[in-house]
């Protein structure tokens, strides 16, 4: 859009330097060393000044147009950017915080099973039945567990 802008502007101001340049009678207009048919009288050159003046405004409004989007889009690039790194630090601190969470658990039942191994499995482990599943073997699993019985 900027260079269209740009040379409806340069087309403007080329006809009228052409224009400016090549006459020399009163209403005998002349561009680029050709005579202009139906232009004879100062109305219809003054018209035709209108004219051009309105395509140099058209190639201004468009140039401005599309630098302003092109402005606009840059920001909004560079805000996507700024966001992005702004959520993977969130991510990262997130991460870093589960993984030291993991490694207290982790730490705290290594420390409780050093201290149950004199002791029989069926005091180490309470079981409770399990919504759905058979009576077998598989369907107990350990009551406490340091990782859920947090109070957050």
């Amino acid at each position: 859009m900027v260079f269209v802008g740009f040379l409806l502007v340069a087309a403007a101001i080329a006809v009228g330097a052409g224009v400016v340049m090549d006459n020399t009678g009163p209403a005998d207009l002349v561009v680029f060393g050709q005579s202009v048919p139906g232009l004879e009288s100062e109305w219809q050159l003054f018209l035709s000044g209108a004219g051009v003046a309105l395509v140099f405004l058209a190639g201004m409004a468009l140039t401005f147009k599309g630098a302003v989007r092109r402005i606009r889009t840059r920001r909004d690039l560079r805000d996507l950017r700024e966001e992005h790194e702004e959520s993977l630090t969130t991510l990262e601190m997130e991460k870093r915080r589960l993984e030291r969470e993991l490694a207290r658990v982790r730490q705290s039942s290594a420390g409780r099973d050093a201290a149950r191994q004199g002791a029989p499995r069926e005091a180490a482990v309470q079981g409770t039945r399990v919504a759905g599943r058979g009576t077998g073997t598989g369907s107990q699993v350990a009551a406490t567990s340091p990782f859920f019985d947090r109070a957050e």
